[in-house]
């Protein structure tokens, strides 16, 4: 850095035509200098300036992306959170719903267990009932089978008399057959059912018909004399033919 000249008037202003070199040359070099400097300092801070700009222009739309992408996710955390808690919400209702469930479905338990138990005492008795049922049935088997014995040789004489043909077609019913019932057509059939299932006697099909059959069937279910009853069938159908 250059001191300013000491600059002594008295000698030159005695002279004649005094002259002051101002240095105007050294002065605008300095001054163009200074200008220089100024203007590249300027410049520079200019540029530093638009470069710290930059950098806070990208600085900034960073911080804007961060932000938008931050609220973007608590957005969605948010979104999130209000899922969660109406699952949670609803996995409460249906908790309590299955709880109900679950309670309705012990109770039904508990009743069947009871019903259960109840079945239980049942089947004992049922079971006490059916072998009570079975000696009864072994002994009526037994009594049956004894008359069984006796039963044919009566059969034999009610068919040959009556001449007939008795048979069982099912439980408890009885397939009458008569022959030779008339004489003009001998293989004609004259038969009828009947029903012994039930305490009165019945005749669930005749062969042909006959119209006294409800008297005969009266006397049958007072007399309880079913080889009467068959006498009298075979007399009605002979009196049909007439």
């Amino acid at each position: 850095m250059h001191r300013p000249t000491h600059i002594d008037l008295a000698p030159t202003l005695a002279e004649s035509n005094p002259l002051i070199d101002l240095r105007l040359r050294a002065y605008d070099a300095s001054t163009g200098n200074f200008l220089k400097a100024v203007s590249n300092y300027t410049n520079r801070a200019i540029v530093e300036i638009t470069k710290h700009r930059s950098s806070q222009i990208t600085e900034k739309k960073k911080l804007a992306e961060k932000t938008h992408s931050i609220e973007a996710e608590t957005n969605y955390c948010k979104a999130k959170e209000i899922e969660l808690i109406a699952d949670l919400a609803k996995e409460q209702e249906e908790k309590k719903e299955f709880e109900q469930s679950i309670a309705a479905l012990r109770r039904q338990l508990g009743h069947l267990r009871e019903r259960c138990a109840a079945i239980d005492v049942e089947i004992q008795q049922f079971r006490a009932a059916t072998a009570n049922m079975r000696r009864e049935k072994e002994n009526e088997c037994k009594t049956l089978t004894s008359f069984a014995t006796q039963v044919p040789p009566e059969l034999s004489t009610c068919e040959r008399r009556l001449q007939c043909v008795i048979e069982g077609i099912e439980r408890d019913h009885l397939l009458i057959r008569f022959s030779h019932v008339d004489q003009r057509n001998p293989d004609k059939e004259f038969s009828f059912v009947l029903d012994l299932s039930c305490s009165i006697y019945k005749v669930t099909t005749t062969t042909p018909l006959l119209p006294n059959l409800p008297i005969l069937l009266d006397d049958l279910n007072k007399t309880r004399d079913i080889y009467q009853f068959i006498r009298s069938v075979r007399r009605a159908f002979v009196g049909s033919l007439s």
